[in-house]
């Protein structure tokens, strides 16, 4: 620790005595993890303080993050700022706990100014969490707390909120929890065939209730069939499949189980342009829209495209810069559309062309699913998802300093609404599960096997280390460590539940042990 940050901690008064002794875990300490939160309280102005203010930011993040090590400083210190903000928007309140989405009030929330548009993205965040009662008393907001209001806010948006209790699940392995949310989940997803299902099977939604307003295809009005709410339906029968086999009511599982086939073969059906070789938006009066949208991209995130090659071809527009490559992130549009960033103008949102984390989130995902599950990968490789989750973590920054808001410009990664006091801290996208699912890999299962596919290019790296992860009530630690001397616990990629290694390997490589 230098003396500059001790002089921060003194300053500022941020942490007691004890509180500054770095706590260690198997293989790392928090000093960093306290370094880093020293200086982003410092910088902070802390207008809104909910359950954990400032002060206690880094005790309390000791105590629930899991702790993460690389050599790479943009990747390290955004891991850590995005935790950060995370925790600012923790609420505790009379109906439990609750994350919020923007830190001011606003008109369009819900009660505690909640919003439900990414809650998919707080739960597969926040299953990460040491303590899962955050994030399950939050789930229950939403399932038994906003169904009694009088006007629900749960589906103001599309949500995959069934495919992301279950991604909890695989965490946490709850079962009495998935055994009492069941029937609600069931219930959402038959409401949501109620209102937003066509004659046909396919779902349709308004483009700002999918919160992707002003897109190039939609409009606040229109009622188009979007691979946004058919993808997220999709992985909500896959969940209530799984979720329905786990509580063996082989009736309901069934259900779901053609559901989600069906859905799957209409989405590549209808929503596949074969000249284009891309996923669209096909508008309410028929046909596809004219151009690609990042949106396209969301149904990998459920693993929802066959392995074929007509179908990865689709990402090869992820690295071209008349795609969706652009010097500060990827495009909500294809940058090679005459429309390009001209909707949304005057209307606050723009998903016609402007970086958005949001989507970023979803595509990263779905990039790394394609690399791990998939045979047909066109081209894509470890080295392009590293490349685009490190240039995410750069993206944020304003005037030098860490910064997290609502959308960028594609070229000088300008924040387009940064002086506005709603957009500080945005909650509306996700970081480290990308890092801890991503890049090192881990695999979220049901059954008793901890599988790493780490998408760490080889070479990249001579070191990472990710510990004190919760992981199915045990504590793993995962180590690259090239020639055994960074970490002491010899040389290749070892994987430790509660400090006793269950697995290697000698290089960055797919690996499964047993718990």
């Amino acid at each position: 620790m230098t003396i500059s940050i001790r002089t921060t901690f003194l300053l500022f008064g941020l942490l007691t005595a004890p509180a500054a002794q770095a706590q260690t875990g198997f293989v790392l300490s928090d000093a960093t993890l306290r370094a880093d939160v020293a200086r982003f309280n410092a910088l902070d102005k802390e207008d809104v303080i909910n359950l954990v203010p400032n002060a206690k930011a880094a005790d309390w993040l000791s105590q629930q993050v899991p702790r993460f090590e690389c050599p790479d400083s943009a990747l390290q210190h955004t891991y850590y700022y995005r935790w950060w903000c995370m925790r600012k928007h923790l609420k505790q309140t009379p109906d439990g706990y609750v994350f919020t989405e923007f830190i001011t009030p606003m008109k369009h929330a819900g009660t505690h100014n909640t919003i439900s548009s990414a809650l998919g993205h707080h739960l597969y965040e926040g299953r990460w969490l040491r303590d899962p009662q955050y994030i399950e008393q939050y789930t229950k907001f939403w399932l038994y707390v906003d169904a009694k209001r009088t006007a629900p806010k749960l589906h103001g948006f599309s949500s995959w909120l069934q495919d992301a209790v279950w991604s909890l699940y695989l965490v946490n392995q709850n079962q009495p929890l998935v055994r009492e949310l069941l029937p609600a989940l069931n219930a959402d997803y038959h409401l949501w065939e109620k209102e937003r299902m066509l004659p046909n099977g396919m779902f349709w939604q308004y483009d700002v209730k999918d919160a992707m307003e002003e897109s190039i295809s939609g409009g606040r009005k229109v009622k188009n069939v979007r691979p946004t709410i058919n993808s997220y339906m999709y992985g909500n029968a896959k969940a209530l499949t799984a979720m329905a086999k786990l509580t063996k009511n082989d009736t309901l599982a069934s259900k779901y189980a053609a559901k989600a086939k069906q859905l799957r073969a209409d989405v590549q059906r209808v929503l596949w342009d074969d000249q284009d070789a891309f996923f669209k938006v096909q508008y309410e009066q028929g046909g596809l829209c004219e151009w690609r949208e990042e949106l396209g991209y969301i149904p990998w995130y459920f693993s929802l495209p066959a392995d074929k090659a007509k179908y990865a071809k689709q990402w090869e527009q992820l690295t071209d810069e008349g795609g969706f490559k652009a010097p500060w992130g990827l495009t909500t549009a294809e940058r090679r559309a005459p429309g390009f960033r001209t909707h949304g103008s005057g209307h606050g949102c723009e998903w016609d062309g402007a970086v958005w984390p949001y989507a970023t989130t979803q595509t990263l995902k779905g990039l790394a699913n394609l690399l791990t599950e998939y045979k047909h990968q066109d081209g894509m490789s470890r080295q392009v998802y590293y490349d685009e989750l490190r240039k995410y973590a750069l993206s944020h920054r304003k005037n030098g300093q860490p910064y997290l808001g609502e959308y960028q410009d594609e070229k000088t990664g300008e924040w387009l609404k940064g002086d506005n006091p709603r957009s500080s801290y945005y909650h509306h996208s996700g970081f480290a599960d990308l890092i801890i699912t991503g890049l090192v890999g881990l695999k979220p299962r049901a059954d008793n096997v901890v599988e790493l596919t780490p998408l760490v290019p080889e070479g990249q790296w001579d070191y990472f280390c990710l510990d004190e992860l919760r992981y199915h009530g045990r504590t793993l630690t995962v180590i690259w460590d090239k020639t055994g001397q960074k970490y002491g616990k010899g040389p290749g990629l070892r994987v430790f539940a509660d400090g006793k290694e269950i697995g290697r390997a000698a290089k960055l490589q797919r690996l499964t042990a047993k718990l």
